[in-house]
């Protein structure tokens, strides 16, 4: 049958013994998606660490409780994941019991003569995304946080819109990839060999063995393969500003932002929210430089560094700028890292007969996650979009 959100065959097939290596947001999705089509799927991937600073072995970017969620995007291509995405986290938190989505809306806003900015307006009226426009005094008085209205332009998407925790959200695919069917396993992959007759994976405590294997290991996954797939993975960099009980309830209905401008003045913010260390955090980010991480080594070496310090003070002179007067407690600095190559689309595909990849996602793919988990799980069974296919 055709399948209108993807647009490509998707034909029947026989259960199958696979496992997916990266116990991420695309990992998990993709070994939930696999579990419902009735397929033995093995889910290889550790937990989080502990210690980021004394941890040795592999790092992902959803050890987090905020990513901006939205329908809107410039592109095509991604409008059509955020929506088929954020239409199935209803079933998501259904299948797992976890709820890991809130609706605040996102704000998009930046000087009012940006082409990109006028441009948000345009998309979304086209791609039927409803958002609320405002002018600079529309702003302040819609927004009565944000210090940095004159001469601006916002467009404010209320529905399907917000943040979600990628922690969460990987914890609920997860938990219902395992009611589905799915084996856990607890370990990183160490590396995996291919035969005639199926794919092995190598672990701490043995070998897995399976017909066919996804890899959804992120920045890891070109040197989990041991190729390059055109694909670089940057350091990034977020800073954290812990807020007391009178500075959060100040910023109540506060949306999650992306402010539009040039490079290292257009960060990404995220409203308050509570973490599990049962303090409240206001998160932003936005790199002014693309500095590459070349090798598995340098990865682990910039998570266990802490990050950044001159771009999260980078960071903090855009926060105050922008909600002036802001009042917070302690700031933390946090690694992340992101995978980006040159078409502006994700690495979603077969290498070989048995082994599939799907990476590569620029930032973008929490949000859209399970859309790309499912296209992953699609091309391991045989199906990939061609533009998609490394």
């Amino acid at each position: 049958m055709r399948n209108q959100e993807t647009d490509f065959v998707v034909s029947a097939n026989k259960a199958m013994k696979l496992a997916v290596i990266g116990r991420g947001l695309i990992g998990a999705a993709a070994a939930r998606h696999l579990c419902k089509m009735g397929h033995d799927v093995a889910l290889v991937g550790p937990d989080e660490p502990a210690d980021l600073s004394r941890h040795s072995g592999v790092f992902g970017s959803h050890y987090d409780e905020g990513r901006i969620t939205r329908r809107f995007d410039s592109e095509p291509f991604w409008r059509q994941m955020n929506r088929a995405a954020i239409s199935r986290y209803g079933e998501i938190s259904a299948e797992s019991g976890l709820e890991f989505y809130r609706e605040v809306g996102v704000l998009h806003v930046g000087p009012v003569e940006r082409s990109d900015v006028a441009s948000v307006g345009r998309i979304a009226a086209e791609a039927g995304i409803f958002c609320e426009a405002y002018d600079d005094a529309g702003l302040a008085e819609r927004f009565p946080f944000l210090g940095f209205t004159t001469g601006m332009q916002g467009y404010f998407e209320p529905k399907n819109a917000g943040y979600i925790s990628p922690r969460r959200l990987v914890r609920a695919q997860t938990i219902a990839a395992e009611r589905a069917g799915a084996r856990i396993i607890d370990e990183p992959a160490l590396g995996i060999s291919e035969s005639g007759s199926g794919v092995t994976i190598r672990t701490r405590s043995g070998d897995v063995e399976a017909e066919r294997v996804l890899v959804a290991a992120g920045g890891h996954s070109q040197s989990l393969l041991g190729q390059s797939l055109g694909f670089t993975v940057y350091r990034r960099t977020v800073a954290m500003f812990r807020l007391g009980a009178a500075e959060a309830q100040r910023l109540t209905g506060m949306p999650s932002m992306r402010c539009l401008g040039p490079k290292g003045e257009n960060p990404y913010i995220l409203p308050p929210i509570a973490y599990p260390d049962g303090r409240t955090w206001l998160k932003l980010g936005g790199d002014p430089v693309d500095l590459p991480l070349e090798s598995e080594a340098d990865i682990k070496a910039w998570f266990r560094s802490g990050g950044s310090i001159p771009v999260a003070d980078g960071l903090e002179k855009q926060i105050l700028g922008r909600i002036p007067g802001l009042d917070f407690e302690e700031r933390r600095v946090v690694p992340c890292m992101t995978t980006y190559g040159t078409t502006g689309l994700p690495c979603i595909g077969p290498l070989s007969e048995r082994v599939t990849v799907a990476f590569g996602c620029y930032g973008k793919s929490a949000k859209c996650s399970d859309e790309l988990g499912r296209l992953g799980s699609m091309a391991l069974l045989g199906e990939v979009r061609a533009e998609l296919a490394p």
